[in-house]
């Protein structure tokens, strides 16, 4: 018999729901890590052209964390069909509506911004100087998205906090997918598969698989909560009281959510100044002006934004700039695509079908460079370099990175229902898949482009791109940012002058540049360099709108309000968080201007701090109900403070790496410590009060919303809750507690708690 209750299936909501996850998060993480253990073994069979070891973590692994999220929505909704006897949820008339208006809108929006780079490319073939091309593309970007911000200027909460709550989840994912792609993504992942290889490949994987974390242990959850930031949700999670030496019992709730709004800005500020400062690579690069004004010129087209209509004009604004920055990405990938001609395809514009090829074409030329004295040794591109320990450690610190960014969950505070919320990370991870897929065959053709029409010619015939980049020290030649040929010569010491022949050592590009150079390093018109200008700006200002809305409020609404001043009017933490977005951009520029280390390692060190800082308090918050608020705060401190501690003493301290392990990869470190200090001190001290308990009940449970409902249905719902009322007052005695029971069943507590 107790073999029987033993195995017999949990099949309520929670229980299926619960088995889902675990089934889903067993196959991801199966195929996340066996696939790239295998690299070596799989990089001998070649498909279509290509290492199949390669291709399989360049582009296999990111499609199929998509189709897992797909496979998880549809079993998922089946669940809850259940739920409702099998009938169809259906979206309310509003969402759909808002949806139709929508689509019309950023359909014209995507032909106007067409018609304009055609235009520019005219303007070229007639004479028009480039700068004043560059010119002309960052003005309409940035006069396009303070346009946007006027537009949704808004004065009331919901919309600035949460964009009104009904923000369609297509549209939702285009804005995820812009805030999430930075100028990290945009600027410097192609970047660092080209100076990394395969190596670099960890950050496809880690970020594109941190989308199944955030779709089926995290975002639905907090949609669920309805709060208007994280650190609210942890606070109300972690209710409880601690008496103090002296007989004094204090509620301790304040202080996790003082922890989490500290994580919050550590990261957060972290990512920010990563994007100010490509930002500033950018202007400074196609307006010509000098670095550290180009940063704070930048933050004008962030602020109009932020400051105007908060989270509405931010999500509304990010559609618009996933718009220029995919198609600024593409565009030169697919035009580079189409040149190649590698035995399996021709003039194939499906650039991620197409670099197989290129891959090939680099082997042969590292081989030919060593003959040829140009290279002493040369680092194979297609073969992991990294100890497999380091790179699975760095992908799993970007994917619980990624399921723990507080300004990517508050993306998911903004749909219409908790439904909504998760098929809108799949339409994230759908749309951010269209850069990522990009960006290996972007790095490859680079890659070989400098290996051939570079390396190995005489400085005099040195392409000019490598001077123009030098002038803002992205590109060296002998250990100098030259401008010149003569320069070159210099910095080289060679009498022969012009016809020394450039080696693989005396060429250095930086990371940051390898993006916006590439249309030049290709060849291509000034028009498509200036698209991807336009496209870098976007990514950066659409990830540091988010960041700035995420840290200001944060202060304004879960310090200002929450802890100090709990009777501030809406219009009084308005105007506070506003002030805050200055403070906050003024404070990321000046540190963005002082050029600290490059953007991809700034990045990495802000997911490992959200990592190790929120995901334990999250997670054990939602899926284990004895995790209390002591436990939360011990899990903070240990787990956030050791990952600080090492991340500050690796790079400024002088310490050696623990076990070789990268500070970019910190939180393998503090995260186990997090978790562990958070579930010892929850058993150690009392559980959590009943009405604690009643919240996380409330989180597993399935509810309708009424944004799930037609009109009808909603009114359906009422008319059988107030028969309960009435039925329950007639079956309990006349007194108090009968008055309680009707109360809480009428139909105006159904709304409210939905």
């Amino acid at each position: 018999m107790l073999g029987e209750k033993y195995f017999q299936l949990d099949m309520s909501y929670w229980g299926r729901s619960r088995r889902l996850v675990i089934q889903i998060l067993c196959i991801w993480a199966l195929v996340a890590y066996g696939l790239p253990a295998l690299v070596i073994q799989t990089n001998k069979m070649n498909y279509l052209g290509f290492p199949l070891g390669y291709y399989n973590c360049a582009q296999v692994i990111p499609l199929f964390f998509g189709a897992l999220l797909l496979i998880f929505n549809h079993v998922q909704e089946g669940i809850e069909a259940d739920q409702m006897d099998g009938k169809p949820m259906v979206e309310a008339a509003s969402s759909s509506a808002l949806n139709a208006v929508l689509m019309k809108v950023y359909v014209a929006y995507t032909g106007g911004f067409v018609s304009f780079v055609l235009f520019l490319g005219f303007l070229e073939a007639v004479g028009v100087p480039d700068q004043a091309i560059g010119i002309l593309f960052v003005i309409f970007t940035l006069g396009m998205y303070a346009a946007i911000g006027i537009a949704s200027r808004t004065s009331k909460s919901d919309d600035f906090y949460v964009a009104g709550r009904n923000v369609p989840p297509i549209f939702n994912g285009m804005a995820t997918a812009a805030d999430w792609m930075s100028g990290a993504s945009f600027v410097g992942m192609a970047g660092t598969l080209y100076a990394l290889g395969y190596d670099g490949l960890a950050y496809i994987t880690g970020w594109t698989g941190g989308y199944v974390l955030v779709s089926t242990v995290i975002a639905p959850y907090l949609r669920r909560f309805g709060s208007f930031t994280v650190p609210e949700f942890i606070a109300s999670r972690y209710q409880g009281t601690v008496q103090l030496p002296g007989g004094r019992v204090v509620e301790v709730s304040g202080v996790a959510r003082f922890l989490a709004t500290i994580v919050l800005l550590s990261c957060s500020f972290t990512y920010l100044t990563a994007q100010v400062y490509s930002t500033g690579v950018i202007v400074s690069r196609f307006i010509g002006i000098q670095f550290e004004v180009a940063v704070f010129s930048g933050l004008i087209g962030v602020l109009f934004c932020s400051l105007l209509g908060g989270m509405r004009a931010v999500t509304y604004t990010q559609v618009a700039q996933y718009v220029i920055l995919i198609i600024a990405y593409t565009v030169p990938a697919i035009c580079m695509s189409t040149t190649q001609d590698d035995g399996f395809n021709k003039n194939n514009p499906v650039e991620f079908l197409v670099y197989g090829g290129t891959l090939q074409a680099i082997a042969l030329r590292e081989k030919e460079m060593v003959l040829l004295g140009l290279a002493s040794k040369v680092t194979p591109y297609l073969e992991p370099k990294w100890r497999r320990v380091d790179f699975f450690a760095l992908t799993f610190c970007l994917m619980v990175g990624t399921a723990s960014l507080p300004h990517v969950l508050m993306r998911y505070f903004t749909t219409p229902s908790v439904r909504a919320a998760r098929r809108s990370v799949t339409w994230s991870l759908a749309f951010i898949l269209v850069l990522y897929m990009t960006a290996p065959a972007y790095a490859a053709f680079a890659k070989l482009e400098v290996y051939t029409n570079v390396i190995g010619q005489p400085l005099s015939v040195l392409p000019q791109w490598v001077f123009t980049y030098g002038k803002i020290g992205l590109t060296s030649v002998c250990g100098k940012a030259v401008t010149s040929v003569n320069e070159a010569v210099e910095a080289c010491a060679q009498a022969t002058g012009g016809d020394y022949l450039l080696r693989l050592k005396d060429l250095k590009i930086s990371k940051d540049a390898m993006v916006i150079a590439t249309p030049e390093i290709a060849g291509l018109p000034y028009t498509i360099a200036g698209l991807v200008s336009a496209g870098g700006l976007a990514a950066s200002l659409s990830t540091a709108d988010g960041l700035l809305l995420a840290i200001s409020n944060a202060l304004s609404h879960d310090i200002y309000f929450r802890l100090i001043d709990d009777k501030a009017s809406i219009q009084k933490r308005l105007l506070i968080s506003r002030v805050l977005l200055v403070v906050i951009a003024l404070m990321a520029a000046g540190t963005a201007a002082s050029k600290p280390a490059d953007i991809l390692s700034m990045v990495a060190w802000a997911f490992s701090l959200a990592a190790s800082g929120n995901f334990p308090a999250l997670v054990l918050g939602i899926w284990w109900r004895r995790a209390n608020a002591q436990g939360a705060i011990a899990g903070i401190i240990c787990g956030w403070g050791l990952t600080l501690t090492y991340l500050l003493g690796t790079v400024y301290g002088g310490w050696e790496l623990w076990g070789g392990i990268s500070n970019v990869a910190a939180a393998v470190f503090g995260l186990p410590v997090g978790f562990a200090a958070n579930i010892i001190v929850s058993l150690l001290t009392s559980p959590p009060p009943d009405n604690v308990l009643a919240m996380v009940d409330s989180l597993r449970d399935f509810k309708v919303t009424g944004e799930d409902l037609t009109a009808e249905e909603l009114e359906d719902i009422k008319e059988k809750e107030e028969a309960l009322a009435r039925t329950q007052v007639l079956q309990v005695s006349n007194t108090a507690e009968a008055t309680a029971v009707a109360t809480l069943a009428t139909p105006t507590t159904l709304e409210s708690s939905i």
